[in-house]
């Protein structure tokens, strides 16, 4: 178990949100394969070490620092591949809080004659993920939307140039931001528009980088999908029937089909119950106007931190912050609370709560 939790820690900062996990099988006392989860949305360690042992796996004992997963994500359950593989016993770190599936991989592995053994390195096997439980925990996504623009509320000029609206000190405060959330947040207008890299440029920990994108445009050459960091793309399941080839089993993507609502698009609220399920619970939305109009008008946004710059772009097709059909009247406007404002360098930071 102790070599389990030294191969979990190799996938350190490449498998978020996923947890860290290492997986050793063993077969008259001899190593037969060992594996871990090496990146985001790639094979599980118990795929790895069960590729690695072949047939030797038949009788064998199977050394897990989490439970096996028994759910359909990128990736099948690995429940299914140990029985499958004809693993005789599992030997279990400690179990997953995980709520997916309708029974737990102990239970799959139980029904299916598999003997188990139970909180082996129970606490360290708790340590090692204890970012990932702590998350679990929580049952909503905390969102926070941040915007950069002009004192005359403009995101870009009439032909869309952005860059950039703000000053260097503030480019390092959102860099800073970015490492202190599970995710970010943007439409794939802005993935084309942009190409933007979505990360902390090595301030800290990079998020999960997350594409609302109806029908799969993301190009084959947008830094999403560099495999760098993880990335989750969202679309229309009802609309896309062909998945491109360069999404494919691309590395360290994750493509999330999503049945949609109103107006055939899909909802906020189901984008955000789907990243919870996958540990994204703090999403910060840095996205164009049609992004940040969508995430207020379904009422999902709990904070927002504006960045004024003192510049005046004008133009009446300039893109503003927040667009949409907007309200027609102004008492349906959307009311801020906890307004704080601060400096920093030339611009101005103003953040503030709306629940």
């Amino acid at each position: 178990m102790q070599l389990a939790l030294n191969l979990a820690k190799k996938g350190s900062g490449k498998v978020h949100p996923n947890p860290l996990v290492g997986c050793v099988i063993v077969k008259n006392g001899k190593i037969a394969g060992k594996g871990f989860h090496e990146y985001f949305g790639g094979p599980h360690a118990e795929v790895n070490a069960l590729r690695q042992a072949g047939k030797n796996a038949k009788g064998a004992t199977l050394y897990v620092n989490l439970e096996p997963c028994n759910h359909w994500g990128k990736t099948p359950p690995c429940t299914e591949a140990i029985i499958r593989a004809g693993i005789s016993r599992v030997v279990i770190g400690t179990k997953d809080r995980n709520p997916c599936g309708a029974e737990t991989g102990s239970e799959k592995l139980k029904k299916n004659g598999v003997a188990l053994i139970q909180n082996i390195l129970k606490n360290e096997s708790k340590k090692l993920n204890k970012l990932y439980f702590s998350s679990i925990k929580r049952k909503k996504t905390h969102v926070i939307l941040k915007m950069a623009m002009s004192i005359d509320g403009k995101i870009a000029t009439r032909t869309g140039d952005s860059k950039w609206i703000s000053g260097n000190r503030e480019r390092k405060f959102v860099h800073r931001l970015r490492t202190g959330v599970d995710g970010i947040l943007v439409g794939i207008n802005t993935v084309i528009r942009d190409n933007p890299q979505l990360s902390s440029h090595g301030m800290g920990k990079n998020p999960v980088r997350v594409v609302i994108d109806p029908y799969l445009k993301t190009p084959k050459s947008g830094n999403v999908i560099d495999g760098k960091i993880p990335c989750i793309i969202i679309y229309n399941n009802k609309k896309v029937k062909v998945i491109p080839k360069h999404l494919k089993n691309r590395k360290a993507v994750r493509l999330a089909g999503l049945e949609p609502g109103r107006n055939n698009e899909i909802d906020f609220k189901k984008i955000l119950k789907t990243l919870n399920k996958m540990s994204i619970c703090t999403l910060l939305i840095e996205g164009g106007g049609e992004t940040a109009a969508r995430a207020l008008e379904s009422k999902v946004v709990d904070e927002i931190i504006f960045v004024i710059a003192p510049k005046i772009i004008g133009g009446r097709d300039a893109k503003s912050p927040v667009e949409g059909l907007g309200v027609d009247r102004v008492f349906k406007a959307i009311n801020l609370n906890n307004t704080k404002i601060k400096r920093i360098g030339k611009d101005y930071i103003f953040t503030s709560t709306l629940k």
